[in-house]
């Protein structure tokens, strides 16, 4: 694990400086262009903030797709994403690519469903990044506290990050969950993305996703919702305190209702580790389903694995289970009794694309 978690209460105080100093910066370097206008010959006069700005637009087929360019400088053609969003014809055949210059973007952006076919595509996940500040309690419900809520289809989003920077949250706080994003539309893809937060990160709402080489960072029940989604080659970093005794975190915790419904959280190649004492999930709903295939887990995850929140009843229809994972926190010989440890055939279901009726759908755009 490389420890980005560790930096994340740096992170939020160098995102609150640079909210609230943001314009200020932007005047004074105006400021500081309209001062040369002595000393610089005709050519430097007019030189503007955008003259060096180049971006490195991907290559697309006009016929089936178009480019929305958002800079925060006002380099592009817009400066907020929301507004790239509310550009977009409703119920557009094509694709939509709006490219997003690196940046902090301090607004709450919702992608409806009139809005499906869009791709966020940004300069990195480490400097690319849409973020917003609101939890349970100010936005009246978890579910509407996103700092980007997605409801439209065929979703895709490309090396940025998606934050909330509410304040942190600690085990059994009122109204503390802040969710970075809600995806609540089927058949979304995220590539390279980073997803940062605290309780409620991730919120894996409804439908078919895909997540390959993303960061996923929070203390609570970070991955949640009831989605059915697979996780390839993702990083997972608890920043839950650390030093106690108690548990005090988990990684998901699944929503499934009944044995209808069709959903649950397949995980593979993926690493655990970070801060605190936690469980690989927590049974929100009586029929959660998750599975951790060759996942790397550090001493941080409890003996017993995971919770049935108190409730012995949900243990005869969960389904939890392991299957070649490594690391010190993998070791079941301390495991919930309902856990299961998958041989290769219980595994197989949850090891491909398969699972997420891939090759429906996500081959498509994968590119």
């Amino acid at each position: 694990m490389n420890g980005k978690g560790m930096y994340f209460p740096l992170l939020i105080a160098i995102v609150a400086i640079f909210v609230s100093t943001s314009f200020m910066l932007l005047e004074h370097l105006s400021f500081k262009v309209d001062r040369s206008h002595h000393h610089h010959d005709d050519k430097r006069k007019n030189q503007t903030i955008c003259d060096n700005f180049s971006p490195n637009f991907p290559s697309i087929d006009p016929n089936t797709s178009s480019i929305i360019c958002v800079d925060h400088n006002g380099c592009c053609n817009f400066t907020t994403v929301q507004a790239a969003v509310d550009s977009v014809a409703n119920f557009s055949a094509i694709r939509s690519l709006i490219w997003i210059n690196s940046g902090i973007y301090f607004e709450k952006v919702i992608v409806p469903k009139s809005k499906p076919n869009i791709t966020f595509q940004g300069q990195g996940y480490t400097s690319t990044a849409i973020i917003y500040n609101d939890n349970a309690n100010s936005s009246h419900g978890t579910f509407n506290s996103g700092s980007v809520q997605v409801f439209s289809t065929n979703f895709i989003a490309k090396n940025l990050s998606f934050m909330n920077v509410a304040p942190m949250a600690v085990p059994g706080a009122v109204g503390a969950q802040a969710v970075a994003i809600r995806i609540g539309g089927d058949q979304a893809a995220f590539w390279g993305c980073g997803f940062f937060g605290s309780q409620d990160t991730l919120h894996d709402d409804r439908g078919r996703h895909y997540f390959k080489e993303c960061y996923i960072q929070g203390s609570i029940d970070f991955v949640f919702g009831n989605g059915k989604s697979f996780y390839e080659n993702c990083e997972l970093t608890s920043i839950a305190s650390p030093g106690s005794r108690s548990i005090n975190g988990a990684v998901t915790a699944h929503g499934r209702a009944s044995k209808d419904e069709d959903s649950g959280f397949a995980f593979v190649n993926c690493s655990i580790g970070g801060t605190g004492r936690i469980w690989l999930g927590r049974a929100w709903r009586s029929f959660s389903t998750v599975v951790f295939s060759n996942t790397f887990m550090t001493d941080i995850i409890s003996p017993d694995g995971w919770n049935d929140l108190n409730d012995p009843s949900r243990d005869q229809t969960i389904f939890y289970g392991e299957y070649k994972c490594s690391g010190a926190g993998s070791n079941m010989s301390q495991r919930a009794s309902y856990v299961q440890k998958l041989n290769d055939t219980q595994a197989l279901p949850f090891l491909n694309l398969s699972f997420i009726d891939a090759h429906l759908w996500l081959q498509s755009f994968s590119n």
